[in-house]
């Protein structure tokens, strides 16, 4: 009798300890199968033609996060990566490179700061529209974005009709490019100008005076709140 029990018990224990490998095994082979799932799906969209990207729309091509969950440091995407500051109306907008700027809190809210030569046309489209975007690219559309600073767009429209990268307009009438990978939408808040007497070391005094030569003007600061920020999918 006492064989026999022992007998049924050890077929149970073996018997649930076969479910449980199963279930595990099961459970792993469906973990991987999802990660395989948004692997290729994250694949499908980074591998997109520039002929592709084009054809789609923004709500295609986008997704919304919060400011805080922005994906990449900001020292990298500032001064490594370079961002593009566009501003105007889909009749007429303008592109600039900016290499100076980031992001914080300001009056407790999400905030860029930008640093702009005072005789940049981008400027005037920023204070006339008092809204503009901040958009990041990767490498591959390294050349299409140091284009935009090696002209202005103030004696016409050439240098943004002549742009391989395509403009689109996001939800609230702000212009971007589809080709981004991050745009971030602003609201203008305050433009400053600097005076030399602000600045604590000779560099930093030594090249606002010597701007000033170039354009008879100080730098501006320019504070925008962040309204919107967009990655692509």
């Amino acid at each position: 009798m006492k064989n026999t029990v022992k007998a049924v018990s050890a077929a149970l224990i073996c018997a649930v300890v076969c479910v449980i490998a199963i279930t595990a095994v099961t459970g792993f082979f469906n973990v991987n199968d999802e990660e395989n799932k948004q692997t290729a799906s994250i694949a499908e969209v980074t591998t997109l033609s520039r002929e592709e990207i084009k054809a789609r729309s923004f709500e295609e091509l986008f997704k919304t996060i919060d400011a805080k969950d922005i994906p990449q440091d900001v020292f990298t995407l500032i001064s490594k990566d370079f961002a593009v500051i566009t501003a105007g109306d889909t009749s007429h907008y303008n592109s600039m490179v900016a290499g100076w700027g980031g992001w914080g809190v300001m009056f407790s809210k999400p905030t860029t700061f930008l640093m702009l030569r005072s005789n940049r046309y981008t400027l005037e489209l920023m204070r006339k529209e008092k809204r503009y975007t901040f958009t990041f690219f990767d490498d591959e559309y390294k050349n299409d974005v140091m284009a935009f600073g090696q002209k202005s767009g103030r004696d016409g429209d050439e240098k943004m009709k002549n742009t391989q990268l395509s403009a689109v307009e996001t939800p609230d009438g702000n212009i971007a490019f589809k080709e981004a990978k991050l745009i971030i939408e602003c609201s203008l808040v305050q433009i400053t100008t600097v005076s030399p007497d602000d600045f604590y070391t000779d560099e930093s005094k030594t090249f606002i005076v010597n701007a000033y030569g170039e354009t008879n003007d100080y730098h501006k600061i320019v504070f925008g709140e962040i309204t919107n920020v967009w990655v692509s999918k």
